[in-house]
């Protein structure tokens, strides 16, 4: 990416203060080569597009207790060439391609994206806050959720691939408590998700320069509740949030129709921070978090095909990785500051009751069966278990 960006800020009085900028990004995506001792070097082509923006937003203050913040965001992208453009049927069989020269446009989106905050403060302690936004999405991540291990796509709109629309909702309820000792808040939230994408069943994803012939496309939703309590003050500081939400997909093509969880779809999300400040030279700090499972694809079964064993697929996402959880806890021990310098050792240990995330789970024949056995066995892999860790932080002027 090659980003120019500007930003403007104009107090226009002491009510209205206004905000307007722009921005354009050029962006070269690279797919990916292939190499091998057995076979030639393939290099898939580049894919190249331009994305601008301009917007401008007024921040209002209506009375001394109802606050508004408004504004448009204008929003350009085009896909253009040097490159190849497909174009394809609805079962995803090629029927055209054209070649485009370099900065040559393939395919140009825009749209306009408005935003709503209101904020009514009830008094110096309560208030409650709502908004509205919708946003295009121009760069897609496609995500394969059968794979042993990730194999996450960037990919932007093109002639066949639309933009990403969201529209989403909120309102929160915000408290202090104590003299602004705490902070506590709730929020709930709505998302409407058109355009989506992702892949077809039996896609062939790696390496492949006609991804697009894999796509199917179609809408979503997401919603959830945020919690959130900090404390601010004294030697113990820290925050407790838990996140309860959902996020599902509907495909004509996948799930017979059906709404799905989405990859990203984590129902319980939990994390506990703690900060201590025992004097001027020491403190300590915690952290605990727990997720739940990210949404998968396993197979539900096999069969036996000419003597090659296939796995039997059934529900999109119909399983779950194991949940997620860990604890890490450090200390950072002050040094003397001197006129112009301050140092300070911190000890650390990632994941200190070594707990055995999952980073991906694959399947095998049982070992001890012979080679007739259909039974197989799920291999859960690792990658970090506890980690302890020293560092040395010096700062100077």
């Amino acid at each position: 990416d090659i980003n120019i960006k500007e930003d403007f800020t104009f107090f226009l009085n002491n009510k209205n203060t206004i905000k307007f900028g722009l921005n354009a990004i050029h962006h070269t995506f690279d797919p990916g080569t292939i190499s091998g001792s057995n076979f030639s070097t393939n290099s898939l082509e580049n894919k190249y597009a331009l994305e601008g923006a301009i917007y401008i937003q007024n921040e209002q203050k209506l009375s001394s207790k109802i606050g508004l913040k408004y504004g448009i965001r204008y929003s350009i992208f085009n896909y253009m060439g040097e490159g190849t453009s497909f174009e394809f049927d609805s079962d995803g069989d090629k029927i055209n391609e054209t070649y485009y020269n370099s900065w040559e446009s393939i395919q140009f989106y825009n749209g306009f994206e408005p935003r709503l905050n209101l904020k009514y403060l009830i008094n110096e302690n309560n208030s409650i806050k709502t908004s509205f936004n919708r946003n295009y999405q121009y760069i897609h991540l496609l995500s394969n959720s059968t794979a042993s291990s990730p194999t996450d796509t960037w990919i932007p709109c093109t002639n066949n691939i639309k933009p990403q629309i969201i529209d989403q909702i909120a309102a929160g309820y915000f408290k202090n408590l104590n003299n602004n000792m705490f902070e506590f808040s709730l929020e709930l939230y709505y998302k409407n998700l058109q355009n989506q994408i992702d892949y077809r069943n039996g896609a062939d994803i790696i390496l492949n320069g006609e991804v697009e012939s894999e796509l199917v496309y179609g809408n979503g939703m997401a919603y959830g509740t945020e919690l959130f309590i900090q404390k601010t003050t004294g030697k113990l500081k820290g925050w407790v949030s838990y996140c309860l939400s959902r996020t599902f997909r509907q495909f004509d093509e996948i799930n017979n129709g059906n709404f799905f969880p989405a990859r990203q779809d984590r129902i319980h999300d939990i994390a506990i921070v703690l900060m201590y400040k025992l004097n001027e030279k020491w403190s300590f700090s915690s952290s605990w978090v727990y997720n739940t499972g990210n949404a998968v694809t396993f197979p539900s079964g096999k069969y036996n095909m000419n003597g090659v064993t296939v796995p039997l697929y059934t529900e999109r996402n119909g399983y779950r990785m194991p949940n997620y959880h860990r604890l890490d806890i450090g200390a950072t021990c002050y040094l003397k500051k001197k006129k112009n310098r301050e140092s300070s050792w911190n000890f650390s240990i990632y994941n200190a009751y070594n707990r055995e995330n999952a980073y991906t789970i694959t399947f095998r024949q049982t070992e001890n069966e012979n080679d007739n056995s259909m039974a197989r066995e799920a291999i859960q892999t690792t990658l970090f278990k506890i980690v302890p860790s020293i560092t040395y932080n010096f700062y100077f002027k």
